[in-house]
């Protein structure tokens, strides 16, 4: 069956969780990041599952996937941030792990979807 919307991607739908996941660790970052650390992290964030949104609504398969690599780029930046979160003591290593693991899935499944609509 095809995609009708982007709500029914797998990567959208994670993506999302991922979003959820990184404004409720982010409410615990000290108040003095509030303008920087944090909004970039959400900012990133939010970026992931708006990309799969907006290159799914395209009207080529070529401009989806572009969309997606830029989904990539923002998810690696997340990684980024969250590490960075990490060696600054914003978030407990146990934490680190989860939205860690997190990212690494939401990254699989972009690079099967790449792979999938690329025909490779």
């Amino acid at each position: 069956m095809a995609v009708q919307q982007y709500r029914d991607l797998i990567a959208w739908q994670k993506a999302m969780d991922l979003v959820v996941e990184v404004y409720r660790l982010t409410e615990a970052f000290p108040k003095s990041e509030v303008f920087s650390l944090t909004n970039q992290l959400r900012r990133a964030a939010v970026s992931i599952p708006c990309n799969i949104a907006e290159g799914q609504g395209r009207s080529t398969t070529k401009d989806f996937v572009h969309f997606l690599h830029i989904s990539k780029g923002s998810l690696q930046e997340v990684e980024t941030q969250i590490e960075l979160s990490l060696r600054l003591k914003y978030m407990p290593e146990t934490e680190c792990e989860n939205i860690s693991s997190r990212t690494a899935e939401v990254g699989r499944i972009l690079n099967g979807l790449i792979r999938s609509l690329s025909g490779n």
